[in-house]
């Protein structure tokens, strides 16, 4: 024992020639050892006179190598360990014998060591100081009051001596909350001031009135060195007058009052605390809000309260706040907590209702119980239930492509479904109906559109929305949303409409993505039967939504609108949809335009809004030059209804302008696009008059060939349509022996009849009957030989 006493004392020696290099040379090569040697000699557990002793001198030590510089950067662990060893150490009796006296010299000896560490950092001071309270803290939460006291102590006096040390470097920003914001260095920062008078306000509610009278001591000194801070970088606007004693009692001596006001104390820092310190202090607070805390809950929710009148935090402090609460909720049991942490939601939903809504969604996707509570809490207030609402909407429908992470926070998909089973759980419960039923029309087509995002969702994606809720994983996404859509509808009335779906099948087709459109239909076609009011709500909000470009819930969408344009009850509200028309027969979409024009073909066949599509036969005119048979298919038989509904002379140059199109389609792969645009192409001839009619003609000898052709096409439809539009070209064209050889089946004398008319187009034949010999019919590529 006696040669640890020695070489910790020659340690001591050492560090004082730091003149002699040769000797810091020499210790700087052991001085790991020498750290681990102390450490060792710290955690030993010899006899009580002796290792206070031993502990007494490791601090001289210690003290002695941070003055010459020879300490380890990493004195952390070598400080917590001094820490623990000293604190735990029994209580003292209160006698004058040579046990007590000694530990009070180790005590000191500990305080001079923090002195000598802080002394010694420079320019680091303020990171050393803050990093030894933030050591010395955990102390003060000890179930033991005697290392509580003893913690306090060594915080008090560290404070007491910052305010005679003039040395140290505080930014200018420290303590004052309304300076504005910039970068300082971390060198320079008080970052933790939040958390320091938070806990030390905390621990003058202690029952132990040593514990109080401590912090107590450590909040005088600290205000002491704000204000002396304050002096040095006055505000430009500050007026107010900085007297030393502020606040405290100039006339006794603040150790000598019987009771310590913890609140009029804490008050007394508030307005030094800017947004970061607040947070901080939040944090702190709830988590001593719990059953288990030894400091009063009632200071703990008082702190809370007053630091929330003026929430003026950041996304990410705003985030923390929110877990603190739910993490913390389960052990909460005093009812001054619940109210305290019910008026904290309260308020930071009304001033970050977006922060606040998306914290909560990535605490608990599933939303849990304790997730429930708070939403409870939050959708008590009929404003602020309006603006979750809206929010939980907004996350559902405004949803980004781009994934960052599989994380809650960065995934808004994840967030989305989040967003749509806390609605579910939130109807289930009959929570804020009323609200829910002023936003219907919006809701229920957000949660439409989360049937298309659901199915798109990635495994990791899944994964990461079960994190809490491993027992319901049974449950896949799609099932959730469409059982919240269900919901829904039942708690506005719509029984009869669930009911129709479910015997119709839509509910299980919905759960599929290859048949999810179908239930789409199935859907709409049901709520078609809802009042006007809403449904003309639902069709206006689609509209609104699908002029929005890059959508990715447009196919439902348009589905949904598509099948309510059969309502003959909307007629302003067709407008608006109608504009969007343009856009989506542009889409590269596969089966958008096919789908936009089977809307079209509804409204056609409605008189009362037949002609507000003519606009629109440029863009479907568009269509026979795609690639999309099922399009070209579908905009054939429109264009020829919209040729009936055009007057004047748009009808003969419209037929003159479509003919050049039509064409090209005699040979298209599909049997109904051949016969279509050979009929649509008659039609075509039949309306062109005047002066157009000369033009015609020409179009009109270029078709002669290729419906001469299809004459033999195995699709007997497409050759009947072609034996017809001969006969109409003959007339057109007034050449009656065309018409005569149509008429009696004699094709094979028509050909001869071709050439022998207009000698001067062989060649135009000629290349009009090359495409033919590539046909996949075996009977037109032997007329096409035959002709040539």
């Amino acid at each position: 024992k006696a040669q640890k006493l020695r070489f910790l004392g020659s340690i001591c020696t050492i560090c004082s020639f730091t003149h002699v290099n040769s000797m810091r040379d020499l210790l700087h090569v052991g001085q790991l050892e020498v750290v681990e040697t102390i450490e060792a000699l710290l955690q030993e557990e010899p006899t009580e006179r002796l290792g206070t002793r031993v502990r007494q001198q490791a601090m001289l030590a210690i003290a002695s190598m941070s003055r010459a510089g020879l300490l380890l950067q990493e004195k952390s662990s070598l400080l917590h360990t001094c820490f623990s060893s000293v604190f735990y150490r029994p209580p003292w009796k209160k006698t004058k014998g040579t046990e007590s006296s000694l530990y009070s010299k180790t005590l000191a000896a500990m305080d001079s060591m923090l002195q000598v560490l802080l002394c010694s950092a420079d320019t680091q001071g303020i990171v050393v100081l803050q990093n030894i309270f933030q050591l010395l803290l955990p102390f003060t939460n000890s179930q033991t009051a005697v290392v509580r006291e003893r913690a306090l102590a060594r915080i008090a006096r560290l404070a007491n001596f910052i305010t005679i040390y003039p040395q140290l470097q505080v930014c200018c920003c420290f303590a004052q909350a309304t300076v504005q914001r910039h970068q300082c260095s971390k060198t320079q920062r008080f970052s933790m001031l939040g958390v320091l008078v938070g806990h030390l306000t905390l621990c003058c509610t202690s029952k132990d009135k040593r514990t109080c009278q401590e912090a107590a001591e450590a909040l005088y000194h600290l205000h002491t060195f704000i204000l002396q801070q304050r002096s040095k970088w006055p505000c430009r606007h500050d007026t107010e007058q900085l007297q030393p004693q502020e606040g405290w009692q100039a006339t006794q001596h603040w150790q000598l009052s019987q009771t310590i006001d913890a609140s009029k104390l804490f008050l007394m820092f508030t307005k030094y605390l800017e947004p970061s310190n607040r947070a901080d202090i939040i944090l702190m607070a709830i988590k001593n809000m719990r059953a288990s805390s030894i400091y009063s809950i009632s200071m703990a929710a008082h702190m809370v309260d007053v630091l929330l009148t003026d929430p003026d935090f950041q996304p990410a402090q705003m985030l923390n706040i929110v877990w603190a609460i739910y993490r913390n909720l389960p052990s909460i049991r005093a009812e001054v907590a619940f109210k305290s942490l019910n008026r904290a939601l309260l308020v930071l939903t009304a001033k970050h209702c977006s922060v606040v809504v998306a914290s909560l969604l990535q605490c608990s996707p599933t939303c849990s119980r304790d997730a429930m509570a708070m939403w409870r809490v939050m959708l008590s207030k009929h404003q602020a239930a309006e603006e979750v609402l809206q929010e939980l909407l907004s996350l559902m429908i405004n949803q980004s492509r781009r994934k960052t992470s599989t994380s809650t926070k960065d995934n808004l998909h994840v967030l989305a479904l989040a967003a749509t089973r806390t609605i579910s759980k939130i109807l289930l419960q009959a929570i804020c109906l009323q609200e829910v039923e002023a936003i219907f029309p919006q809701l229920f087509l957000a949660l439409l559109f989360q049937v298309s995002f659901t199915a798109e969702l990635t495994l990791e994606e899944v994964q990461t929305f079960w994190r809490e809720g491993q027992q319901e994983q049974r449950h896949t996404p799609i099932r959730l949303v469409v059982q919240s859509l269900k919901v829904l509808l039942c708690r506005m009335g719509f029984q009869s409409q669930v009911e129709a779906i479910e015997v119709q099948g839509g509910w299980d087709t919905l759960l599929r993505a290859y048949t999810s459109l179908t239930g789409v239909r199935i859907m709409a076609r049901e709520m078609m039967k809802i009042p006007r009011s809403l449904r003309s709500v639902i069709f206006c909000d689609l509209a609104e939504l699908l002029s929005v470009k890059d959508s990715t819930w447009k196919m439902v969408a348009m589905v949904f609108l598509v099948e309510m344009l059969g309502c003959t009850d909307f007629d302003e509200e067709l407008d608006r949809v109608l504009e969007i028309f343009p856009m989506y027969l542009r889409s590269q979409c596969p089966g958008m335009p096919s789908l936009v024009l089977g809307g079209i073909r509804t409204l056609l066949e409605r008189p009362d809004a037949a002609r507000t599509t003519l606009f629109l036969l440029p863009y479907i005119m568009v269509q026979l030059q795609g690639a999309d048979s099922d399009a070209t298919a579908a905009a054939l038989p429109i264009l020829g209804n919209m040729l009936q509904l055009l007057e004047g002379q748009m009808p003969s140059l419209t037929a003159l302008e479509l003919a050049g199109k039509l064409r090209p389609l005699f040979t298209n792969e599909s049997d109904v696009v051949r016969e279509q645009s050979i009929r649509l192409f008659q039609s075509a001839m039949e309306l062109v008059v005047g002066a157009e009619k000369k033009m015609m003609k020409e179009e009109v000898w270029d078709s002669l060939l290729p419906l001469l052709f299809h004459l033999h096409d195995q699709d007997r439809s497409v050759a009947k349509a072609a034996q017809e539009a001969l006969c109409s070209a003959g007339r057109f064209l007034k050449w009656g022996e065309l018409v005569h050889l149509v008429e009696t089946a004699q094709p094979w004398r028509i050909s001869e009849c071709l050439l022998a008319k207009k000698r001067s187009r062989a060649k135009d034949y000629l290349h009009q009957s090359q495409p033919y010999l590539k046909s996949p019919q075996e009977t037109l590529r032997r007329e096409a030989i035959r002709f040539i």
